[in-house]
């Protein structure tokens, strides 16, 4: 069975049962791939379209009280509204979503998205009423659905929503990804390792001297992540196609973003210059910037945590067993979680490169590129908040440190002979770094060959409460002299 609709281009036969309409199917026929949309943003755009459907009934509500009689406006019935509003809180549950038909990479600014869900909205609506899908001569997606709204304020806004509640996910995901890590911290922080600078022996470090670093990375990206709500808090609904308002009522304009922040709880301001919000997507480059850094800091704890893990650097970690490796070579087991992480910060970085540029393609009034924007700041977030919870999940939870491996690593490296310099001179410890590795031999037994020092004032220098202090100061010459 087929209904068939009428648009201003023509006509189209559709199935008799199907929410979307006309103009869902010729975007899906224009845009012919099957890039996946993201359910936030169809959630969130319901959820802006049910804020409107609220601000309209109040508003003929205060305008009939007020002027007492036929309103000089066009009126939608009460129980239209009341069907529309059940429609759209259903698909801000997430319900529907098999009737959004619309791929995410498209043409038009995000008008198709804002149809597709208007069609949606109208004819669940229209079943809610006793009538069929299509007879928009009750309901209809534009006229009704789309009461006092643009494609230009309601799909930017509904991404901001969408972002700004991922953005709580990822705050939460990156805090718990810092408490694995400082726990790891707290419980290596005397365990001795090489330190390496340019992949080659440095001083004497320890374990929980590097977790330190990535716990602290971690809390800046926290703290930066956390920021980014404010920054783009700031929204145009209500402005219509160019944010001027025109053909919008002025109570509506003012009390959409008071109904938007009763439902979403989310701390939405409406922008003080609309055209500005409609016309400039730089506050999507700035929030990508930030969590870009953060993708930055992931990649670094995984590759350093592969190195270390790996054959090439002596396994001084172990990894968690996750997955088998190979389908030909028996027992090998993969870093796959690091190598997840390092794939998906580096899909971030291309994100980034693509926001700034389609950011910049705006044209005047708008940017017609919001929807393959919106789309990659979905994904980079989603795959971020996947990266923080993986690592805390599946790599830090089990992650062990091989301490004999790297205790014995740093006895035999010629640069622990650094941490005598204060007490027996440059010249003197490179004669023990260069029998060192002249002979392949740690630095007792070259010390005993060469008797620089005294082999207890050598055992006392090279506990870890020595090695790993900050600086020397003089007590500390003359508690090893005495």
């Amino acid at each position: 069975m087929f209904r068939i609709e009428k648009d201003s281009i023509g006509e189209k036969k559709l199935p008799s049962g199907a929410l979307y309409g006309i103009h869902a199917l010729r975007a899906r026929e224009n845009f012919p791939h099957s890039s996946p949309f993201s359910p936030e943003w169809y959630k969130s755009t319901a959820i802006t379209k049910l804020a409107c459907y609220l601000t309209y009934k109040r508003f003929i509500e205060a305008a009939t009280d007020k002027i007492g009689r036929k309103l000089p406006v066009r009126v939608i019935d009460s129980s239209v509204i009341e069907a529309l509003i059940a429609a759209a809180t259903e698909l801000a549950d997430g319900k529907h979503f098999d009737s959004f038909i619309i791929p995410a990479v498209q043409g038009g600014a995000g008008t198709s998205i804002n149809m597709n869900i208007n069609e949606i909205i109208a004819n669940l609506a229209l079943l809610k009423l006793g009538h069929k899908c299509g007879d928009y001569s009750f309901i209809d997606p534009v006229e009704d659905a789309n009461i006092y709204q643009s494609t230009n304020d309601v799909i930017p806004t509904a991404l901001t929503i969408a972002i700004m509640k991922m953005l709580a996910e990822l705050e939460d995901a990156i805090n718990n990804l810092r408490e694995a890590v400082e726990s790891k911290e707290k419980n290596s922080r005397d365990i001795l390792r090489p330190g390496y600078t340019q992949m080659q022996e440095a001083v004497p470090s320890s374990y929980g001297i590097l977790f330190s670093t990535y716990n602290d990375a971690l809390s800046r990206d926290w703290w930066r992540v956390s920021k980014c709500s404010e920054r783009i808090k700031q929204v145009n609904i209500g402005g219509g196609a160019t944010g001027s308002g025109t053909a919008i009522p002025l109570y509506f304009i003012r009390e959409v973003i008071v109904t938007l922040r009763e439902l979403t709880g989310l701390p939405l301001a409406q922008s003080e210059n609309l055209p500005d919000a409609t016309a400039n997507l730089d506050k999507w480059v700035e929030m990508h910037a930030t969590i870009k850094a953060h993708a930055v800091n992931l990649e670094k704890m995984a590759s350093d945590l592969r190195l270390l893990a790996s054959d090439l650097g002596g396994r001084n970690i172990t990894l968690p067993r996750r997955q088998v490796g190979s389908s030909i070579m028996p027992g090998k087991i993969n870093p796959v979680i690091p190598e997840f992480v390092i794939s998906a910060a580096h899909k971030v970085y291309s994100n980034d490169a693509l926001i700034s540029s389609l950011c910049s393609q705006g044209n005047l009034e708008l940017n017609p590129y919001l929807p393959l924007v919106g789309t990659a700041l979905i994904e980079s977030v989603s795959l971020l908040t996947a990266c923080n919870r993986t690592m805390s999940a599946n790599l830090f939870e089990g992650l062990s440190v091989n301490e004999a491996a790297g205790y014995n690593t740093l006895l035999r490296s010629p640069s622990l002979t650094t941490a005598l310099n204060p007490h027996i001179g440059y010249n003197r410890a490179a004669e023990l770094a260069g029998l060192m590795k002249e002979q392949d031999i740690d630095i007792f037994e070259a010390n005993r060959k060469l008797r620089v020092i005294d082999e207890e004032k050598l055992r006392r220098l090279l506990e870890p409460g020595k090695l790993l202090k900050l600086g020397f100061s003089l007590d500390d010459i003359i508690s090893i002299q005495e």
